[in-house]
């Protein structure tokens, strides 16, 4: 069964938000709020696919919800609908060009308003698919670089709201370079490919994010992991890698392909950029390697940084 979009209207008439839930509800899940106030606080504590905006609601205006969806990058990328009983083409454009997808005017067709929905999710549904496939790394099919520092991004705002603790590993397979000199790269592409889906296997919580880093190197964004917490999962990945048990006799310190790890930890969220706790598990990670590879080496960052 194929799961129902969200579709939030904010209306500040009873009636018309009664016709429209009854016109949507059949084919998609729902919610009603009476002003762009409501609105806003609803959308901090739920994800929609898609929105129908009245403009012409007390306190603030549809115009200005609209405007503060797209200066926050959670919202953002969420199309709205326009539905007003202002007809006059200045009003429609002003929509358009602060990045509403589409106007309806009030009367309103209920035969139109479906079609209307389906077509701007349909299209939210291939841009979400766009944005994915740019999104995985062609090798290992995983999430790359890209999707790697969004995610961190996202994590670390998190972490600054709350002040909860948020971990970064980055990892190496060691040796990598020998490993494609003694087997050749088509039998490296096959490590990598394998060591890719032993690391995200060992991803227990809905929230740990691994990624393909570059190259031979991975990264796991941690959110809610103390630097302990960090370890543990640490050394799980390690065993992972571990029990793929992949022959490398070029390596200098096992007959198996190995990986190095290193820790960065921010135990209240106060790291002042996200790409402090990459800089300190790249410390962390030549620390590892350093120290004879097959090694995991966790640093803590402090608030200064």
């Amino acid at each position: 069964m194929l799961k129902k979009a969200k579709v939030l209207i904010v209306d500040d008439d009873p009636l018309n938000r009664l016709v429209l839930e009854k016109t949507l509800a059949d084919e998609h899940d729902v919610f009603l709020v009476e002003n762009g106030e409501k609105a806003l606080t609803f959308l901090k504590t739920t994800t929609v696919d898609l929105i129908i905006l009245d403009i012409v609601m007390p306190g603030i205006n549809g115009y200005e919800v609209l405007v503060q969806l797209k200066e926050n990058p959670v919202t953002q990328t969420i199309p709205v609908i326009f539905i007003s009983a202002n007809t006059s083409h200045d009003d429609e454009a002003k929509g358009f060009e602060l990045g509403a997808m589409d106007y309806i005017a009030k009367p309103f067709s209920t035969v139109i308003v479906r079609a209307r929905v389906r077509n701007q999710l349909l299209i939210k549904q291939k841009n979400d698919l766009l944005e994915m496939l740019a999104s995985i790394d062609g090798l290992t099919e995983i999430p790359n670089r890209r999707y790697l520092d969004e995610n961190l991004s996202r994590e670390w705002r998190r972490s600054r709201r709350s002040g909860t603790p948020l971990s970064v590993i980055l990892m190496d397979i060691d040796h990598f370079k020998r490993y494609n000199d003694c087997y050749g790269h088509r039998a490296g592409d096959d490590c990598l490919k394998r060591v890719a889906h032993a690391l995200v296997g060992a991803c227990q919580r809905g929230c740990d994010f691994v990624a393909r880093y570059g190259g031979e190197e991975f990264a796991a964004v941690l959110p809610g992991m103390d630097k302990q917490e960090a370890l543990v999962f640490a050394n799980k990945l390690r065993d992972a890698v571990n029990a793929l048990n992949i022959p490398h006799k070029a390596s200098l310190n096992a007959e198996h392909v190995t990986i190095s790890l290193g820790i960065a930890t921010s135990e209240t969220g106060q790291v002042y950029a996200e790409q402090v706790l990459l800089e300190e598990a790249d410390l962390g990670l030549y620390q590892a390697k350093d120290s004879g590879r097959d090694q995991i080496v966790a640093r803590t960052v402090s608030v200064s940084r």
